[in-house]
């Protein structure tokens, strides 16, 4: 029992290092990959369905700046505010779930971005006890500017397309830099269920959603809360 504990504290103190590491590498390099672009991909093996994932990263500064208020408005209003977790949201999500008629989430963008980046997918108490683990790492060594940009660059918004730049392609034919505020809402907007939703082509519960959005992008003072984020 000993030898097993003591192994078990250095594989801990093994992760623990390592993770911070590579949390701190990107926090100035991009990453390659994530784990969800891992996951589609291996998906798409076993399923006979293959796709070819799209993903071209892009910086801060070429991606524009009304999909990133947009992506704030739809989907972490506290964002500038917060540590990484939206106490508030959590409570409310719990008690919601506990009347059993469905679930709701309460994930911050930095628990989405650790999660993307990081874990596999699942409801298990590890993979939320990670989840938590690097979602601290990334709002201690990274500003919120960088988790962000991290975010956009890694989320889904199709099956197989990953970050603005795949998005913007795919859905409006124009590059992350050019997308307009309407664009931007409507691609916040599918980010809850971006495999059903289909951003270019809307139902109507998407341009609901998306002018929901539009509203609170200026509601929250537009382009302005971003100097919040520095």
């Amino acid at each position: 029992m000993r030898i097993l504990l003591r192994r078990l504290f250095k594989f801990t103190l093994w992760f623990v290092a390592a993770s911070v590491v590579v949390v701190v590498v990107l926090r100035w390099v991009p990453p390659p990959g994530s784990m969800l672009m891992l996951e589609r991909k291996v998906q798409s093996w076993f399923n006979g369905q293959p796709i070819d994932v799209q993903h071209d990263w892009q910086s801060w500064d070429d991606i524009s700046d009304n999909l990133k208020i947009a992506v704030i408005a739809g989907e972490d209003q506290k964002f500038a505010e917060h540590h990484g977790f939206d106490m508030p949201a959590i409570e409310q999500a719990l008690a919601h779930n506990e009347r059993g008629k469905s679930v709701r989430g309460a994930s911050t963008i930095s628990q989405q971005t650790a999660k993307n980046l990081f874990l596999w997918p699942g409801r298990s108490w590890l993979r939320k006890g990670l989840e938590a683990w690097f979602t601290v790492l990334l709002e201690t060594f990274w500003p919120k500017e960088r988790i962000l940009e991290v975010y956009l660059n890694s989320a889904e918004w199709d099956n197989g397309v990953f970050g603005a730049q795949a998005a913007a392609r795919h859905h409006f034919g124009v590059d992350a830099g050019r997308l307009s505020a309407q664009q931007a809402a409507q691609l916040a907007a599918v980010l809850p269920n971006p495999r059903k939703w289909s951003a270019a082509r809307p139902s109507p519960y998407v341009r609901q959603r998306a002018a929901w959005i539009n509203r609170q992008m200026w509601q929250l003072g537009g382009h302005d809360y971003l100097e919040r984020l520095r």
